[in-house]
């Protein structure tokens, strides 16, 4: 039953990490050329949306592995 669970939970991992990755390749590509070439001092809000998404991929990723983890130290 705990496996179960623990690959259940790393399922949910790995989907909100592809639907990160989705949302973050979707902000990449709105971000328009004058976005770009706009002289300003900070990030546009696609931008920051961007890079949240992908610092969200890795933070998925990476509790993905710890389940991973899990899953092989309790499998032992």
């Amino acid at each position: 039953m705990g496996n179960a669970l623990l690959v259940i939970i790393l399922i949910g991992f790995m989907i909100m990490a592809v639907v990160s990755l989705i949302r973050g390749i979707v902000a990449f590509l709105q971000s328009t050329k004058a976005d770009l070439d706009t002289p300003g001092t900070g990030a546009t809000p696609m931008q920051l949306k961007q890079n949240k998404m992908m610092f969200n991929r890795i933070m998925f990723q990476g509790l993905a592995i710890v389940v991973v983890a899990l899953l092989l130290l309790f499998n032992r």
